[in-house]
């Protein structure tokens, strides 16, 4: 048997079926324009890792939550809020100083934040 190794996070998709909307909010709530901008698939370089919509996709609340790096989870949630997006869940700290959250953009698609001390952000 063979190993599979993993090399990490490397691309986040969002369901976007107004793929123009979408990006709209999300190129004003990360504060960049996509890298990659095409009328099947529009990407964001966030942090090294890619955030993807894809107007073909449709919002589903599955098993899998993505969490996204921040410094100051209460700064980046109230962000987020200002910016149109709705609160899923508050602020908790889930113990050892880590604190997680999540909200929903306008599409209805789940974003994760995490503030975890114990990761680089670089």
């Amino acid at each position: 048997m063979t190993a599979t190794s993993l090399l990490g996070l490397r691309t986040v998709i969002y369901a976007a079926p107004d793929l123009a909307s979408a990006k709209e909010w999300y190129t004003k709530a990360l504060g960049t324009a996509p890298y990659f901008d095409e009328p099947f698939y529009v990407g964001f370089n966030v942090g090294g890792y890619e955030l993807g919509l894809d107007p073909n996709a449709q919002p589903a609340e599955g098993s899998t939550l993505t969490y996204w790096g921040v410094t100051n989870i209460g700064t980046s949630l109230q962000h987020f809020l200002d910016s149109g997006a709705t609160l899923r869940d508050s602020i908790q700290d889930v113990g050892e100083g880590i604190k997680v959250a999540a909200v929903r953009d306008p599409f209805n698609n789940v974003v994760g934040l995490i503030e975890n001390p114990h990761f680089s952000l670089a």
